[in-house]
């Protein structure tokens, strides 16, 4: 897969400088780039080791001196990481599965598949189940009764997608995500210890040995368009409803989330958050990494929470949170500097106490 530098600058809306027949086929970091790759340095930082490597090209940030750097070509972008989106899918190689139904896949006589399908080894299509066109199915995969996976999507080595999830197009999932598992729902017969928790906000009362029973999740999954899952992240299916995933949503890492939750569209949940089940989280919501998010809640459109963030009651709409519980990013940095102060408040007060002894003694 190789391009011009032309042909990179026309497709990402960027600019050419130089040479614009050059071919290139990769991006590398300046100091390892060789003659066929693209050098990326959009920031100045970067840009020093270029002499380093062997690139004739790069990409580089607005109003860079291109040619100071010994190059035959430049390709610059008024928004250099924005492109570099753009410049990577076209590079991307992707993932080396074969095309068609690998002998060791199952996929069952009442499954639809679509036109341009690729299912990998070991991979399992249950009764029902419905495979857009071009999809890929990577190795020991599972789409399981009923459910449904959109044209274009890419499920990576070892997903699983349980009964009644409904995925829209474009959708991809790292491996061994797994969608559609039961929600973590349990009840005792008498009012739990943790019931009693919530309300007297401390006191558990008398303790009871109960054991749980188990409430079966009777709802699916609905995952919208262009909807990215991360490695080993879980998304419960609903009690009863679905759990909902809106359109261009973004899931790193080692995500939970919940039954019978709602995210809305374009929300960017980063590594390791966990969201209990029946929230609500509204539109380009941003979940930094490790934030909490407590049970029945609502997050408002626009919200942004820094990492190890934890989310206990609802948050208006617009809201940059921190800390635990969440707080006004601002009001937590304030309480911050005021603890680092304590050290030496602590000092002056034991100082002063000692002043007044001295003279209530002299006294």
């Amino acid at each position: 897969m190789a391009y011009t530098v032309k042909q990179i600058a026309d497709a990402i809306g960027a600019d050419h400088f130089g040479d614009g027949s050059l071919v290139v086929s990769g991006v590398s970091e300046p100091a390892q780039a060789t003659e066929r790759d693209i050098a990326l340095a959009m920031k100045p930082d970067y840009a020093q080791h270029i002499v380093t490597g062997a690139a004739k090209v790069a990409f580089l940030w607005p109003d860079a001196d291109w040619q100071s750097f010994g190059l035959k070509a430049a390709i610059i972008a008024r928004r250099p990481r924005y492109a570099l989106a753009g410049l990577s899918a076209m590079l991307d190689r992707g993932q080396a599965y074969p095309q068609g139904i690998h002998p060791t896949a199952f996929v069952d006589q009442a499954a639809a598949i679509g036109k341009n399908v690729s299912i990998g080894a070991f991979a399992c299509i249950a009764a029902g189940a419905v495979i857009g066109d071009d999809c890929v199915i990577g190795p020991q995969c599972y789409v399981g009764v009923n459910s449904t996976l959109g044209a274009h999507s890419l499920l990576r080595e070892g997903v699983k997608i349980g009964a009644d999830v409904r995925i829209g197009a474009h959708f991809i999932a790292q491996p061994s995500a797994i969608i559609g598992g039961d929600g973590f729902s349990f009840v005792t017969p008498e009012l739990s210890a943790v019931e009693k928790v919530r309300e007297t906000l401390g006191d558990q009362g008398d303790i009871a040995t109960q054991s749980w029973a188990r409430i079966h999740s009777l709802g699916g999954v609905d995952i919208g368009e262009n909807v990215e899952v991360g490695a080993n992240t879980c998304i419960d299916r609903g009690s009863v409803r679905p759990t909902k995933i809106g359109n261009g949503v973004k899931i790193d890492n080692l995500t939970q989330i919940g039954h019978n939750v709602i995210i809305g569209n374009d929300c960017l949940i980063c590594a390791q958050v966990g969201i209990a089940g029946s929230t609500r989280i509204g539109n380009n919501v941003v979940l930094g990494g490790q934030t909490g998010v407590s049970d029945n809640v609502f997050i408002g459109d626009n919200v942004i929470t820094g990492g190890a963030t934890k989310v206990l009651s609802n948050i208006p709409a617009g809201r940059v949170m921190l800390g635990y519980p969440a707080m006004k990013m601002e009001t937590h940095i304030e309480i911050y500097k005021s603890l680092r102060k304590l050290p030496r408040l602590l000092r002056d007060v034991t100082k002063l106490q000692k002043a007044i002894f001295n003279t209530d003694k002299n006294d």
